[in-house]
């Protein structure tokens, strides 16, 4: 019998609502529940529905829609009529395309952060890997991929270039959910932490050439376990 993913939500003593609940609905509702697709909270396959959404929320039902019918267009639910509404398995071809865009877009911020680097950047810079490695610990992924993120968003404010990131932020969803796996293997944190140093040691150096290489191998690390992350979990991808 399908199990909503709701249940496993509420009766989690780990999961908590949203602080932002307070500002428009749709939104509140939206932002929760694509952070618990994102990070793997509600799996792929697994049902959830308006009425428990809502229940839990404390909305009505037609934000709810709303929200899930924005989740459906950006491919993290599945809504079948009669049915039922499905979190989406992750799709390869999405993935593949995003890490294009992704590296094509970033090795070029990078260059120019490289050229442009003050010490106060620097400095910016020296403070989130600081952050970044008091959060390792398995239990704290979601704070692990916050920073992980800000790290890049300030690499292209550095560049100049901040409107980059958030086309970035858009496109890049079935791949950030391929992130958030790869966080549950051993090491991995690590392995994120130390390409995250050399990128910015070679900003540091203002070394272009350096730090697009730099980013270049750091940005396919991801890509590189997507196979393997795909073959251990096959039940949440979709080819």
């Amino acid at each position: 019998m399908q199990v909503d993913a709701m249940d496993a939500m509420i009766d989690s003593p780990t999961s908590s609502a949203p602080t932002d609940i307070r500002g428009p609905r749709l939104h509140g509702v939206y932002d929760a529940l694509r952070a618990a697709v994102l990070s793997g909270e509600i799996r792929p396959g697994e049902g959830i529905s308006e009425t428990r959404v809502a229940a839990r929320y404390g909305v009505s039902r037609t934000p709810v829609r709303e929200a899930f019918r924005r989740l459906a267009d950006e491919g993290f639910l599945r809504i079948v009529p009669q049915v039922g509404t499905f979190v989406a398995p992750i799709q390869l071809s999405a993935v593949s395309d995003s890490q294009f865009i992704r590296e094509t877009l970033e090795c070029r911020t990078v260059r120019l952060a490289a050229e442009r680097a003050e010490a106060a950047d620097v400095a910016s810079l020296t403070r989130l890997l600081d952050s970044h490695r008091a959060v390792m610990s398995p239990d704290r992924h979601s704070e692990f991929f916050a920073l992980d993120e800000a790290t890049h968003a300030e690499l292209a404010r550095i560049a100049g270039r901040p409107a980059v990131w958030d086309l970035l932020v858009a496109v890049k969803a079935q791949l950030d959910r391929v992130r958030f796996l790869s966080l549950h293997s051993e090491g991995w944190a690590a392995k994120i932490v130390g390409e995250h140093q050399s990128i910015v040691d070679r900003v540091a150096a203002r070394d272009p050439d350096g730090a697009e290489e730099a980013m270049r191998a750091h940005l396919r690390t991801v890509f590189a376990a997507v196979d393997e992350i795909a073959r251990t979990n096959s039940h949440f991808f979709e080819t």
